[in-house]
């Protein structure tokens, strides 16, 4: 018989955790540097491992399924797994939405286990969450994912959720919903650091079409060295989105890098020599995801891209 993965909060360990908080703010404002959560130190050396996200077999992988789906899948997380040792990559990012609709302790360990024994780590996972809704019960529901999925991840022994800011609701001002963002994001941190996993929040429309945008809400959230941002290089559809890039580069805790970009809204091949160079030029030092994303069937597509991308970070 599975059992259900526990959802609880140890009001000690919250307290701690909230006592260091108030401690790095004092020592900030003593300082007279209170940004409310800096740059990760980096030791001025760019260190990259390579990753692939399941999200680039998104048409063949099945959502929230049953058992009685898994019979008939295309592609599995199973599979997926077993793909990313074949590249011989560094990690593997198991995206939320492909786990099942009840999720088990076993299975958990079952894909840890796997990835183990393939010489993988699971390099992040990703959910799907809104910050900015209005409803209260709404919101509850998105922060109780929220911690469900950093139990599922504390489990995984995956060292990183990337997290959306969400969209402003129809009616609704942008600086009520980045409140209503920012507010969630702080109590999701504080259960956050109590099981060791990070947030990363990603460059995803809405309030974070831009990078003034995605810092407003960095610079808002309360100190944690559980938090930082989640840079994904095809995600800014501005006139310059490599010097855009640039400027969240050095917040950022994790990567996903896509094959196609959107300058200006328009279409092209994203340019992945710029955009490593970026993440170099910021002494980032983790996992660089590939999230592929384009029409090519991904079989064929992503070893040609990952062997360029191997190319890349090497140099």
């Amino acid at each position: 018989m599975t059992s259900p993965v526990p959802s609880t909060t140890s009001r000690s360990t919250r307290r701690e955790w909230l006592c260091g908080s108030l401690a790095a703010v004092s020592a900030a404002a003593l300082s007279g540097n209170l940004f409310a959560a800096p740059p990760p130190q980096r030791n001025g050396k760019h260190h990259f491992k390579l990753s692939l996200a399941a999200y680039s077999f998104n048409r063949m992988l099945l959502k929230a399924w049953t058992p009685e789906q898994l019979a008939e899948a295309q592609f599995t997380l199973e599979k997926f797994i077993d793909f990313c040792a074949e590249q011989n990559l560094d990690g593997c990012e198991l995206t939320a939405y492909y786990f099942p609709k009840d999720v088990t302790t076993e299975y958990l360990l079952s894909l840890k286990e796997r990835a183990f024994r393939l010489g993988l780590d699971i390099s992040g996972t990703a959910i799907g969450n809104n910050f900015c809704v209005s409803d209260p019960a709404e919101r509850a529901k998105q922060l109780e994912m929220t911690r469900q999925w950093i139990d599922y991840s504390a489990i995984l022994g995956a060292p990183v959720i990337r997290i959306f800011a969400g969209n402003v609701p129809k009616g609704e001002s942008e600086d009520a919903a980045r409140e209503r963002c920012v507010s969630a994001i702080n109590e999701s941190l504080q259960y956050a650091a109590t099981k060791g996993v990070c947030l990363a929040l990603e460059n995803h429309g809405g309030i974070t079409a831009t990078p003034e945008q995605l810092l407003k809400i960095v610079e808002a959230v309360e100190p944690s060295p559980w938090f930082g941002v989640n840079f994904d290089g095809g995600n800014f559809r501005t006139e310059d989105p490599y010097a855009d890039l640039a400027k969240i580069a050095p917040y950022s805790i994790n990567s996903q890098l896509k094959v196609e970009m959107y300058p200006g809204g328009k279409k092209e091949a994203a340019d992945l020599a710029r955009v490593v160079q970026i993440l170099k030029d910021a002494h980032y030092r983790g996992f660089v995801t590939l999230e592929y994303e384009a029409a090519e069937d991904p079989f064929t597509a992503i070893p040609e891209h990952l062997a360029k991308l191997r190319t890349l970070v090497s140099a």
